[in-house]
């Protein structure tokens, strides 16, 4: 209990208007004092530590200056209603189109140091995969709490993120109902492919560019090989890690019955008579049936509140004739 303690000399008489005003003034002080230890108590309250990617402890309070790196995790800090809270991103955050309104720092992997921290930040949430290294270990030893977000390409992966944002911004109940709603469209579109054959499961190919006819293609442990298998197809080029270049010989080998790509806008925009021309991949079943799937990058690859969508997108592209969940409206 806070108590408030008046002294007056025992010698001492309280004369003129003096007298009338101590009251007040007591309480005033009171109140002053006890407003103060609130604020201080409600500052420690809304302090939390989470544990990030890279296995740290970090302090978090009530941040209100964040900048977000990395697509994904601005959509999930926007879904998560802390869009005010954003001062900054970086230029792969294109979703939602609000997030375009505030400043660019850059690229996720090539940061300035500079950059993010002249926005003033009191928070920085990252994801996984950020850099340089040596500007993250910068803005990691910065007076600013950076947060790094694990970046798994699977239905739990991105509940995982949301849950840690969430409880990054003090949003533990959000975060929960938009995990939930995410894990929920995810199993719904696997009971839709647990229907479909085996047999029947298309071998879909992506491609990054093609560059002066030379595809790059994604292999095993990147986003597009985990889309790939989300919406039920297969990927052909799943012995290579990564994303490499794919010769004639081990396109015609891997027969694609579809290719995906990035839409991509003027003279790169993919068509199917520009993909297919290419000698590589002139000879396929995908070159046979002109089957070319593009979607938006951010969206087929981002893994983040959408990517379920983005699957069942993919899925009904690859099979137009499967019965699937309802489309979302999300793009």
């Amino acid at each position: 209990m806070l108590t408030t303690a008046i002294l007056v000399h025992p010698g001492s008489a309280l004369r003129g208007p003096f007298r009338h005003r101590l009251p007040r003034l007591a309480l005033g002080l009171a109140a002053a004092v006890a407003i103060t230890c609130c604020a201080i108590l409600q500052g420690v309250a809304a302090e939390r530590t989470v544990r990030d990617a890279t296995g740290r402890d970090v302090v978090v309070g009530d941040a209100k200056r964040i900048v977000t790196i990395g697509g994904a995790v601005t959509e999930i800090v926007y879904a998560l209603g802390a869009a005010d809270r954003v001062v900054a991103r970086d230029s792969t955050s294109s979703y939602p189109p609000a997030a375009l309104e505030k400043p660019d720092v850059g690229y996720m992997r090539a940061l300035s140091a500079e950059g993010v921290l002249s926005m003033k930040p009191d928070l920085i949430i990252a994801v996984e995969g950020s850099g340089p290294k040596e500007v993250v270990e910068i803005l990691e030893s910065a007076s600013v709490p950076m947060v790094m977000v694990p970046e798994h390409y699977s239905a739990e992966g991105i509940a995982e993120k949301v849950k840690l944002i969430a409880a990054v911004l003090g949003e533990d109940d959000r975060g929960a109902a938009l995990a939930g709603d995410i894990e929920a469209k995810f199993a719904a579109l696997s009971s839709a492919l647990a229907k479909l054959p085996e047999a029947d499961r298309k071998k879909a190919v992506f491609l990054m560019s093609i560059a002066d006819g030379k595809p790059l293609a994604a292999g095993s442990k990147t986003a597009a090989d985990a889309i790939i298998h989300l919406a039920g197809a297969t990927n052909p080029m799943a012995d290579i890690p990564g994303y490499k270049p794919a010769s004639d010989e081990a396109l015609a080998a891997a027969a694609p019955a579809a290719v995906v790509m990035m839409n991509r806008h003027g003279a790169d925009a993919p068509s199917p008579d520009k993909v297919f021309a290419v000698p590589a991949l002139s000879t396929t079943p995908a070159a046979a049936s002109r089957s070319l799937v593009v979607m938006d990058g951010l969206y087929l690859l981002g893994f983040g509140p959408r990517t379920a969508d983005a699957a069942r997108d993919l899925a009904h592209a690859l099979y137009p004739g499967l019965a699937l969940p309802e489309a979302s409206a999300a793009q």
